[in-house]
């Protein structure tokens, strides 16, 4: 699986043991960046970056990293076909994924630490939408909603 990550300035000390739990479990990193720690980057750009990335095929899921994870996960909210949750619980990485087709995790890196931070991606990227008619109907209808907003 290809998966997309995007991390502010905030966000960047788990940057590196996020990409290496993403290539340990065999995936491609697609990375939007930061590169390097830049204290005037904003997070919406980088929830544009992944978002698009997910949306244009680039990659499969994404994976974005702030201080809270709260704007990432926001901004990222504002592209339509884009489900992205802040997770600092294995059950909601994975649920996320299996119930509600999460397609973006957020992370907040002053929130959790990168040991747990590597638990929620795992468990993130190990997930696949059940397909279970109840799902597919309560995605359908947040796609609707998508539609009309």
């Amino acid at each position: 699986m290809r998966v997309a990550i995007g991390t502010d300035h905030a966000g960047f000390v788990l940057k590196a043991p996020v990409v290496g739990a993403i290539n340990a479990l065999g995936h491609t990193i697609v990375d939007c960046g930061a590169m390097q720690i830049d204290p005037n980057d904003d997070y919406p750009d980088f929830a544009a970056a992944v978002s698009k990335a997910v949306l244009d095929g680039r990659a499969e899921r994404g994976v974005l990293m702030c201080g809270s994870g709260v704007g990432a996960s926001v901004a990222a909210n504002k592209f339509a076909g884009i489900r992205s949750a802040l997770c600092h619980d294995t059950f909601s990485a994975h649920q996320g994924v299996e119930d509600d087709a999460m397609n973006v995790l957020a992370l907040g890196a002053r929130v959790v630490g990168p040991a747990l931070a590597v638990e929620l991606v795992g468990a993130f990227l190990r997930a696949e939408f059940s397909g279970a008619e109840r799902h597919r109907r309560r995605l359908a209808k947040v796609e609707s909603l998508e539609r009309r907003e």
